[in-house]
């Protein structure tokens, strides 16, 4: 109603109304004929119910673009809580490789501090056995040593004694030893 009427405004406002020359509703004055051809297409497009089916078009297209929009709020809220979810399955593991290398750090710390204990451990017995390797050879040497002394001395007294001795001396000798003998044993 309100299009016919704005049409109706617009024909009686027209230039030619004004221009005189031609009585505008004659059929010679084409502004007029295009007017009512106007008029015609506008009460077919009504008759039609034209206005009613773009209306309706419009509305199920409005409809149409509605539900797209909710189903992409549903998608972007189904997306937002995905992304939550793996930022904070993201921040678990990553919490949790922070702690695999502190304990695998703890470990290797206890690793080390177990290894120098060891190797210091390894030092000190191997020092131990090294010493116990020195003095036993020392003592085996004091021992070559003093064998060796008391061989070279027996010897050399063997050749004092047997250029000194004579039979009656060694007899002496003897009898003098045996005493001894005798003495330290009871």
């Amino acid at each position: 109603m309100r299009l016919t009427l704005a049409a109706l405004f617009a024909l009686f406002a027209s230039p030619a109304l004004a221009a005189g020359d031609k009585p505008f509703f004659s059929l010679a004055n084409t502004d007029f004929v295009v007017s009512i051809a106007f008029l015609i297409f506008i009460g077919i497009l009504l008759y039609n119910k034209v206005p009613g089916l773009v209306g309706g078009m419009l509305d199920k297209r409005a409809d149409s673009i509605k539900a797209e929009l909710d189903e992409a709020k549903a998608l972007r809220e189904e997306a937002q809580s995905l992304l939550a979810s793996y930022e904070r399955k993201q921040k678990e593991v990553q919490e949790q490789s922070e702690r695999i290398v502190a304990a695998a750090k703890e470990e290797a710390t206890n690793a080390a501090t177990a290894a120098k204990d060891d190797i210091a451990k390894s030092i000190t017995r191997r020092l131990a056995a090294a010493e116990e390797q020195i003095a036993s050879a020392e003592a085996s040497a004091v021992k070559e040593v003093r064998d060796q002394a008391i061989t070279v001395a027996v010897g050399a007294a063997k050749d004092v004694i047997a250029s000194q001795m004579d039979a009656k001396s060694a007899g002496a000798m003897i009898d003098t030893s045996i005493a001894t003998v005798a003495e330290k044993l009871h």
